[in-house]
């Protein structure tokens, strides 16, 4: 029993190792993918929602992506949905950016990106989000092996 406790003790302090490098590699390696068509509808979408609202029309940012991209792929590997070292993407966002304001939504499952917009849009905290006073923004979607979608949308202010 004592054998079987300290190899579960092992596995668990490996796992979050290995997080943290993954972590640390996040912010060394500016990962930039293509920009998928359901990235720019949801672009899109929201700046439409912004503009029909009164609201300034929001610019992309490559770093942002990158940002977002990472998330996007960690909660991937975790296999499931969180806002985990939220305050390392928006550290970073604000030392490589000269952002003074971050926040990010983010989601999963949804198939299309009306889908996922119109959710963000029904839920107060994310429309507080996509409503709020920023400059600049991206999004990373991806799939994982299962065909799920995961949505990363970070904004800045810059």
């Amino acid at each position: 029993m004592l054998c079987i406790a300290y190899t579960v003790t092992l596995l668990f302090a490996c796992s979050s190792e290995n997080v943290e490098d993954d972590l640390n590699t996040i912010h060394k390696e500016l990962i930039i993918p293509e920009v998928k068509s359901i990235e720019l509808e949801i672009l899109e979408l929201i700046n439409n929602y912004r503009n029909s609202i009164g609201l300034r029309i929001l610019g992309t940012s490559d770093i942002v992506k990158s940002q977002a991209y990472s998330h996007t792929d960690y909660m991937i590997k975790q296999n499931q949905m969180s806002h985990d070292y939220f305050h390392r993407r928006k550290s970073y966002l604000i030392a490589n950016t000269g952002a003074n304001k971050v926040a990010e939504n983010v989601g999963y499952g949804y198939s299309s990106a009306k889908s996922v917009v119109n959710a963000w849009i029904k839920s107060d905290s994310h429309r507080e989000t996509i409503e709020g006073d920023y400059t600049d923004f991206d999004i990373s979607v991806e799939q994982n092996k299962n065909g799920v979608l995961y949505y990363t949308n970070i904004f800045i202010k810059k």
